[in-house]
């Protein structure tokens, strides 16, 4: 099978997507990259039916990447994930909207232009959790305690564009991430940016059964096949507070051969459909290559992506 990758410069030589073009590559398939941050493309070339099975993005939020996945998709090409899907969560403002009107455990949302319109809230509304509507990893998040701490942060956040600020969740300090992929789910337990007095750690652990039902809910809702969730344990359940496309997939065991393997079947379907039986493992191609090709691109094949059924491993961390 051929593929296109499109990776932005931040992830030029990340893990991901870095090690999982060479284990296709290794596999014996055709692997093209393009890096719209440094590239002149001809989109009448680059775009265009016929040559890829399927297009996969792994972009910084904001970044040039997801226009050019779009334009793929305008034109009927499969995408990992779906095009609309990543601009879905990529936009917090309206992944909020969306995650609540759908019935997840997302907390009430407000928008504000410039945080100091945040005053405008009752005393009772604080402590806030403060964040850019397209940031990512972690960029501009703040914790503003009271009103009176509004224009302390302000100046962190000029510049930032739209924001969104949640009320925070009381909580042990740790945030779970959890990872889907190829029909499996996995959790990381993390230290919290927002506790920096808390040690530092990040671990593999067992997922609870409610925080799993959350994310393959989560995964169906915003129509993503390989995501990462991040929920906090609040005192009336899990809760939602960041939905990733394509993430890290940290301290996932075989992370690069299961996101392989599962852009593999992803390409090959075309996408999973609602209440299909969840993806499983299936045997690895034979290595025929120690590293991808890399050209210019020019894909092919029918668009369509949506949440697939997820399974937890019987035991944290096994293979599947």
């Amino acid at each position: 099978m051929r593929f296109c990758f499109v990776v932005e410069e931040q992830y030029r030589f990340d893990g991901m997507p870095v090690e999982v073009i060479r284990q296709l590559g290794a596999w014996g398939h055709r692997v093209d990259v393009v890096r719209p941050g440094t590239s002149l493309l001809r989109l009448s070339e680059v775009v265009r039916a016929g040559g890829h099975d399927a297009w996969v993005l792994k972009t910084v939020s904001g970044g040039p990447g997801l226009a050019l996945l779009e334009a793929a998709a305008v034109v009927g090409l499969t995408t990992v994930n779906d095009a609309r899907s990543i601009r879905g969560v990529r936009d917090k403002v309206a992944a909020a909207v969306v995650g609540r009107g759908r019935g997840l455990p997302v907390p009430e949302t407000y928008a504000v232009a410039r945080p100091e319109l945040l005053a405008e809230l009752p005393a009772a509304a604080f402590p806030l959790v403060v964040k850019p509507a397209e940031g990512s990893s972690g960029r501009g998040v703040r914790l503003v305690r009271s009103p009176d701490r509004l224009a302390a942060v302000s100046a962190g956040l000029s510049g930032e564009g739209m924001l969104i600020a949640q009320p925070y969740i009381p909580n042990s300090g740790v945030d779970l991430k959890v990872y889907g992929v190829g029909g499996e789910l996995f959790a990381t337990e993390r230290s919290s940016p927002l506790h920096p007095g808390q040690p530092q750690r990040e671990r593999s652990v067992p997922l609870p059964a409610e925080v799993a039902r959350t994310v393959a809910e989560a995964g169906e809702v915003y129509g993503l096949d390989l995501f990462g969730v991040d929920v906090l344990l609040g005192p009336d359940g899990p809760v939602i507070v960041d939905v990733n496309d394509f993430p890290s997939f940290r301290r996932v065991p075989d992370a690069v051969a299961r996101v392989a393997r599962a852009v593999l079947e992803l390409a090959r379907t075309g996408g999973t459909a609602p209440g299909a039986a969840a993806v499983g493992p299936f045997p690895l191609p034979e290595p025929v290559s120690e590293s991808a090709p890399v050209s210019v691109p020019e894909p092919v094949s029918l668009l369509t992506s949506a949440g697939v059924p997820f399974r937890i491993p019987a035991t944290a961390g096994e293979a599947g």
